[in-house]
């Protein structure tokens, strides 16, 4: 550090606090260490006595924690996203729309390998809300050699990090099988508890509906209400192994892609995940969640479907990887 006259010390960047004393009204910190000084502060430094103020002696090849967490952001933010200004080398991102939470898993990992750096982020695949905060990045040294930062750029590469997919309002159905409640003997508790989640996302539920036990009917039922526009079926009962459980197999015949039929998460074994690819008349393709739902999703707090819900509803596309790898933090 190198001491210099305070009206030389523009863009100088303060070695240590600067605190300003005004009798019953304050006694704190006017500026903080690592505080980059502009012209504004100048008077504000004299009038607190500074006429000579330590700054760092900063070298050829060296940026300050501030620049250091402007190129983090630069390689974190992505859609739907909004950053706050640098702060004692720490930026925040904040979510500009409720939405999914994307973050990539493999990138974040190789930027906090490096050293000297650091990003932090809520849980990925996760539902947030406007303004809130998503990600927090920032340099850890004062100062950080450039070498450090291209470094962490290279281990980034060139999309971004972090991103916020908006939720679409999708057309939703809900079909109910089995005899017990088709012939009335019990009432359907199922249905609304499906209903429920789904509308608590902005999706809208243009038909429900109670069917028997005929994995034809229930196949044929499926394939209408996706030509009369559903953008995402729910099946619920008949989810088990049982011989008499037959949802699963109307679901194949369908001819949907099932990515797969069991989950390792508890509640929510027995759900099956299935893509129903329609054809439109202007050639393009639209891709149609179908679910089984397993009977714990009508009376356990959280489930399976509460994990995947938001991912349909976003139009992020679920990988058989991926739902393996939801064994780990998948005891609910």
């Amino acid at each position: 550090m190198k001491l210099i006259r305070t009206e030389d010390a523009v863009g100088q960047v303060l070695c240590h606090d600067m605190t300003q004393i005004i009798k019953d009204v304050r006694k704190d910190a006017v500026f903080r260490k690592g505080h980059i000084i502009t012209e504004e502060d100048i008077p504000v430094l004299l009038s607190i006595g500074k006429e000579h103020i330590y700054v760092w002696e900063k070298k050829e090849g060296q940026l300050h924690e501030d620049e250091g967490a402007e190129i983090l952001r630069q390689m974190t933010q992505g859609t739907n996203l909004t950053a706050t200004q640098p702060k004692e080398g720490k930026i925040n991102l904040k979510a500009a729309c409720p939405g999914l939470l994307k973050i990539d898993s493999r990138k974040l990992i190789a930027v906090n390998s490096v050293g000297d750096v650091m990003i932090a982020t809520k849980r990925g695949n996760t539902c947030v809300k406007e303004g809130e905060n998503v990600a927090g990045m920032r340099v850890i040294p004062l100062v950080i050699d450039q070498v450090k930062m291209d470094e962490a750029k290279a281990a980034a590469g060139s999309e971004p990090i972090v991103n916020v997919i908006p939720l679409h309002k999708k057309k939703a159905v809900i079909l109910a099988t089995g005899s017990e409640i088709f012939k009335g003997r019990i009432r359907d508790t199922f249905t609304p508890v499906v209903e429920g989640k789904l509308t608590a996302f902005g999706a809208e539920v243009i038909d429900k509906k109670i069917l028997d036990d005929n994995s034809d009917v229930t196949t044929q039922t499926v394939l209408d209400e996706i030509e009369n526009g559903a953008e995402l079926v729910c099946l619920t009962g008949g989810m088990s192994v049982d011989p008499d459980d037959k949802t699963p197999l109307a679901i194949r015949n369908t001819g949907a892609e099932v990515i797969s039929y069991g989950a390792p998460v508890l509640p929510g074994a027995m759900f099956m995940l299935s893509y129903f690819h329609k054809k439109e008349k202007d050639g393009s393709e639209k891709i149609i969640p179908v679910v089984g739902l397993p009977g714990c999703v009508m009376y356990a707090g959280t489930t399976i479907f509460d994990l995947i819900l938001p991912r349909l509803l976003a139009d992020d596309l679920v990988k058989k990887e991926e739902l393996y790898s939801m064994g780990e933090g998948g005891l609910l």
